[in-house]
C-alpha cells in the first residue's frame, strides 16, 4: 500500500468494457520527510487508479498496485494495475501526527 495524494481525474471514452462506469484517478505519490517535523513530500511520477471509495481531487488516499490492486472488492477481473483502497483521515510517523496540507 502506498499514500497519495488525488490530483486529477480521468476521462476515457473508449476503454476496455471491463472498465465502463469505472472512476479513474489521477493520483501524485507521497513520502514522509523530517522526522523532526513529519510532512508529505510529492514524488514526481503520477499514477491512473480505479476509484471504488469515492474519492475526490486534493484528497489523501491509499492506494494499490499490481497483483495487489486486482485483490480489492470488485476487481478481480478487471485489467487495472492500481487501485484507491482507502480514504485516509490521519497519519502518524515518528510518534507525530503528519499535517495532511494540500
Amino acid at each position: 500500500m502506498f499514500l497519495a495524494r488525488v490530483i486529477g481525474k480521468v476521462v476515457s471514452s473508449q476503454k476496455d468494457d471491463k472498465l465502463t462506469g469505472s472512476k479513474l484517478l489521477v493520483l501524485r505519490p507521497l513520502t514522509i520527510e523530517d522526522e523532526k517535523s513529519p510532512k508529505f513530500a510529492e514524488g514526481k511520477n503520477t499514477v491512473v487508479a480505479v476509484d471504488n471509495c469515492g474519492a475526490g481531487v486534493g484528497q489523501l488516499v491509499l492506494f494499490a498496485q499490481g497483483s495487489s490492486a486486482r485483490q480489492a472488492t470488485g476487481m478481480k477481473e478487471l485489467p487495472v494495475d492500481a487501485a484507491v483502497i482507502g480514504l485516509v483521515d490521519k497519519v502518524e510517523a515518528f510518534s507525530k501526527e503528519v499535517p495532511n496540507n494540500r
